[in-house]
């Protein structure tokens, strides 16, 4: 079981409305999303496109349904675009996030991605960096890693389909050449299920890197759809590849093990992104709830 005063339970918004895809719960506010979070039984979220930009007002908002910010997403550009540009925005970010009390940010490197293109194949198409790409990506990670730490922040990489760090092979590269000190992992169970990674046996790997984590489970029959009509990740997002923890076809009760087992500490973040109209948000939190609360104690 999982320490209730050390591992925290949280849900990210992107059930309710998308941020790649805005039309998807387009319908559905800032406020019935949190509240429906707090109701559903999670103390804790990340930033969605609709929440307020005011630090002070999106506080407020959360304090008075006993929720919290967990991270946010940070989109970097470190192989395409100059490190003083991408520190610019990175702290702005670390800003924000420490104004509502925030102490992880999740970054994944943007540059090439094709997680957001309508049209392109998920699968034979991302960009594969070189050497000196390696480099320039680490090496960036490292520096705001360090300007992260210095702030009292977990800078967490997102491996994610359609990036230049997708899979397992990528994702211990990324591991192996950067400072532990200053760059962890957001292990994220879907991802991984979605390259065709055993999420147990990566999570094994890097275990003493996790600093954030992110379940999200997976419908292996859509996903062989996926491969066979050639969908791109947006599409198979709409077609519901994902789903929540306990909807779909992995059995998570080992990653849970693992981590009790290295005293993890941190967030679990349920992030299952799918067309609200098809999987009612709510009903799928409250689902997710039961069943992590089953496994874990929390």
């Amino acid at each position: 079981m999982l320490d209730q005063k050390k591992v925290f339970l949280g849900i990210a918004p992107i059930g309710w409305t998308n941020d790649d895809m805005p039309e998807l719960g387009a319908e559905n506010t800032f406020e019935q999303c949190v509240s429906e979070m707090a109701l559903a039984g999670f103390s804790g979220t990340e930033v969605g496109n609709k929440y307020p930009s005011d630090t002070a007002v999106l506080k407020h908002k959360l304090d008075v349904r006993g929720m919290r910010i967990a991270s946010r997403w940070f989109s970097s550009f470190l192989i395409t675009k100059p490190l003083e540009e991408n520190i610019r925005a990175f702290s702005a970010e670390l800003d924000f996030l420490a104004a509502v009390g925030a102490s992880c940010i999740n970054v994944s490197e943007q540059s090439y991605s094709i997680q957001g293109m309508q049209s392109t194949p998920i699968f034979g198409n991302k960009y594969v960096m070189n050497d000196a790409e390696w480099k320039l990506l680490c090496d960036g990670l490292n520096a705001l890693g360090k300007i992260a730490a210095e702030r009292d922040f977990r800078l967490c990489f997102h491996h994610h389909m359609g990036t230049v760090v997708q899979t397992a092979e990528e994702t211990t590269r990324l591991m192996r050449e950067t400072d532990p000190k200053y760059v962890f992992l957001c292990y994220d169970t879907g991802h991984f299920l979605f390259t065709g990674t055993d999420p147990v046996e990566i999570l094994r790997q890097h275990i003493n890197r996790v600093g954030h984590v992110h379940l999200k489970d997976i419908r292996l029959k859509t996903l062989a759809t996926v491969h066979e009509s050639k969908m791109s990740f947006l599409t198979a997002v709409r077609e519901g590849a994902f789903t929540v923890p306990g909807d779909g076809d992995f059995d998570f009760t080992p990653v849970f093990q693992l981590l009790s087992e290295a005293n993890y500490t941190g967030w679990l973040l349920v992030e299952a992104e799918q067309d609200p109209a098809k999987a009612n948000p709510f009903e799928y939190a409250k689902k997710a709830r039961a069943y992590i609360g089953k496994l874990t104690g929390l």
